[in-house]
């Protein structure tokens, strides 16, 4: 298990009942007491903590190495019938952007969501879940198969921005992604988009266009990282935590701005202290999600969602 520096009060007092336990097991004193007591310190001390989050601790745990990432999200809902689709057909198959059918339940939809890495080989194979043009290209390659079979489409977004590279710039970074949102803005079928980790940049925007957008407790959205606005507005990252409360990032503030529909709770402590309890509450979202979508026809579905972007940040004296 690993732990934030913020963590580190809980990691202290879990060590020290795993130590009471140990000795309750290996001798003849009654240690149950004691281990109530602290069992009640480590309660306490996680709500205490994990009710007080700053911004950038939440963009911390957004980050978490254990936290559940968009494959592990899909294999969950959908076990075996999930069918991974591969390639733009125009340069090469991406592999920080992933997508698929698969089924929840009698309903098959299409899946697509940025990939990271597990350790430094995958993180480098999945390019650290920053997508070329040619991932956007695939993920709207999809979505189109998708509108043409009438099949929702849902989208998971974790990722630190889109790929940045010269090459990128050259195959057509921008052009690529203001087209998934023209072409999202009027596809024929249902979109759920959900925010399972990081949601930076145009990275976001290219698979974020959706006539339902949630974001997991624990999870972040907004135009750019705290580091990289530091970087340009104090020119250090020493100021992050400072440009993460002024970014107003956090799902609480993006739900109060109108700008996502709804905030998944998280287990207490993270997705990733409980994957289970996580994916059945993602479950939950996405299903109830379709229901409330899936009788609305195309043309209702594409002014409710034209409408829903319109009005973002429109304001009234």
């Amino acid at each position: 298990m690993e732990y934030l520096e913020f963590e580190l009060p809980i990691k202290e007092l879990e060590e020290q009942l795993d130590k009471c336990q140990l000795i309750g097991e290996e001798s003849d004193v009654d240690v149950t007491e004691t281990c109530k007591q602290i069992e009640k310190k480590l309660n306490d001390t996680k709500k205490d903590i994990y009710k007080n989050l700053t911004a950038w601790q939440r963009v911390q745990l957004s980050r978490h190495p254990n936290r559940p990432y968009t494959l592990d999200h899909i294999l969950a809902l959908c076990g075996d019938s999930f069918l991974e689709l591969h390639g733009d057909r125009n340069v090469k198959d991406d592999k920080a952007m992933i997508g698929g059918l698969g089924k929840i339940g009698d309903q098959t939809y299409m899946f697509i969501g940025q990939q990271k890495g597990y350790n430094t080989k995958t993180r480098q194979y999945r390019n650290f879940g920053m997508s070329n043009p040619e991932g956007y290209r695939k993920a709207l390659r999809l979505m189109k198969s998708a509108e043409k079979f009438g099949i929702p489409v849902v989208t998971l977004i974790d990722t630190p921005g889109a790929y940045p590279g010269l090459e990128a710039e050259e195959r057509g970074q921008g052009e690529a992604i203001a087209r998934n949102i023209l072409e999202m803005s009027r596809l024929k079928v249902p979109i759920i988009t959900i925010i399972i980790g990081e949601g930076a940049s145009g990275g976001a925007l290219g698979i974020g266009v959706g006539d339902k957008v949630m974001m997991l407790e624990n999870t972040w959205y907004s135009v750019i990282s705290p580091e990289s606005c530091s970087s340009i507005l104090w020119r250090s990252w020493e100021y992050k935590e400072q440009a993460a409360e002024a970014l107003k990032l956090t799902a609480k503030d993006m739900k109060r701005m109108k700008l996502v529909d709804q905030i998944i709770k998280e287990p207490l402590g993270g997705a990733h202290t409980d994957r289970e309890k996580t994916f059945l509450a993602v479950k939950d979202a996405i299903l109830k999600s379709y229901d409330a979508l899936k009788n609305l026809s195309q043309k209702e579905l594409i002014s409710q969602r034209m409408k829903k972007y319109d009005e973002m940040g429109v304001y009234k004296d």
